[in-house]
């Protein structure tokens, strides 16, 4: 699939250069970064969360998820 990207120039230009020097494509280059980032990504999201008790309510009731940043922005907007 063809797409675009933003990146900034020094980056590009270190991409490039690796790319020469190892006799590759910018292109594979960014697929194998990218495919790291994802496996290590799906690697730490893929163990079981904790939750902890951040209230005191009986049974360990929680307010907020913590891990969950859009509902603790959530709870913050209506404070």
């Amino acid at each position: 699939m063809r797409t675009s990207m933003n990146l900034p120039d020094a980056l590009l230009e270190q991409a490039r250069q690796c790319a020469n020097e190892t006799g590759r494509t910018v292109t594979s280059l960014v697929e194998e970064a990218l495919r790291k980032l994802l496996a290590e990504h799906q690697a730490t999201s893929s163990k079981p969360s904790r939750r902890i008790t951040t209230d005191g309510l009986p049974r360990g009731r929680l307010l907020v998820d913590v891990t969950d940043r859009d509902a603790v922005w959530r709870e913050l907007d209506r404070a």
